[in-house]
């Protein structure tokens, strides 16, 4: 049976309320599209795991998705605060919100040790922070080669992971360039992985760089096509990143009764992916396309 369905159908299958979710992506290939879907489809209590919340997950809690949020580091990049997040922190709006915080590679090496089936990994990261002071998942152990301690994390082993990608085939081989984040990592990790990406290929192109591919098929549960489904933040060589839709959300996010409105514009009143590209102006997704840098080609052999 095909893998590839709607965004639509791919979360109302895989997801339930109270689940822990990973929107992975750093920098680029974050899955906004997704996110979205969640918000329309009006889940709750989820447990949202990210490496850098910024927008989406800050959409997510100003639409009441969310009960907790896994995190390392949250914020508007290169703006400031997420407003919404501070809300649900500090005044409990639209509801309270646990948190529970990692820095960026203490967080990755959680989802390390779950993909691998590690009981924990070891790492150096915290020493001198004041984290694991709040967080009873850091803890200290002594390494059995020595008298030194160094710190420790869990496995994570997310329900369900949402992951892009640039290309893939319909059986779910997936070809990522650019910074490749936690992707790889998220998607071993998860119990059941969404993969969404700009364009799907033809399996022959897959394998003329199999370097390339991330993530294989064996570990994609389903597969959305669905172009623009990373903006505002970019896909490398397909859109770059909308850096005026990070500002706008700085505006639009000071007040809950503000972010509603435009949640009930840009989320609720859209059907899907496509209806919101539409609603950008034609200028504005001309102003994302990128140039041309082709890397230069290789010689794979031929056997």
């Amino acid at each position: 049976m095909s893998k590839v369905t709607s965004m639509k159908q791919a979360i109302s299958t895989a997801i339930s309320d109270g689940d822990s979710v990973y929107l992975a992506g750093f920098t680029h290939l974050i899955p906004f599209a997704a996110g979205h879907e969640i918000i329309r489809q009006e889940y709750t209590d989820l447990e949202v795991v990210r490496a850098t919340p910024d927008l989406i997950y800050d959409q997510m809690i100003a639409a009441g998705c969310v009960g907790k949020v896994t995190f390392s580091w949250a914020g508007n990049p290169g703006v400031g605060s997420l407003r919404a997040f501070r809300r649900a922190i500090e005044d409990g709006v639209p509801n309270p919100i646990e948190l529970e915080e990692y820095t960026h590679f203490g967080l990755v090496m959680r989802l390390y040790a779950g993909a691998v089936g590690l009981p924990f990994v070891p790492l150096k990261t915290f020493s001198g922070s004041d984290l694991p002071a709040e967080n009873d998942n850091i803890r200290s152990v002594q390494s059995p080669f020595g008298d030194e301690e160094v710190y420790a994390v869990p496995p994570l082993n997310p329900d369900v992971a949402v992951v892009r990608g640039q290309r893939a085939d319909e059986n779910g081989n997936v070809h990522l360039w650019g910074i490749p984040g936690e992707h790889k990592e998220a998607a071993l990790a998860s119990d059941t992985v969404i993969l969404s990406v700009e364009e799907i290929v033809d399996e022959s192109v897959i394998r003329s760089d199999p370097n390339r591919t991330l993530v294989t098929a064996d570990d994609i549960d389903y597969i959305v096509e669905e172009p623009y489904g990373s903006h505002p933040s970019y896909a490398q060589g397909y859109y770059d990143r909308d850096n005026d839709a990070y500002l706008n959300w700085d505006e639009v996010s000071q007040t809950h009764e503000s972010t509603q409105e435009w949640l009930d514009e840009w989320v609720y009143s859209v059907a899907d992916r496509d209806e919101y590209i539409r609603k950008l102006s034609s200028d504005r997704l001309l102003d994302l396309q990128t140039g041309n840098a082709y890397s230069e080609p290789i010689n794979m052999g031929e056997n």
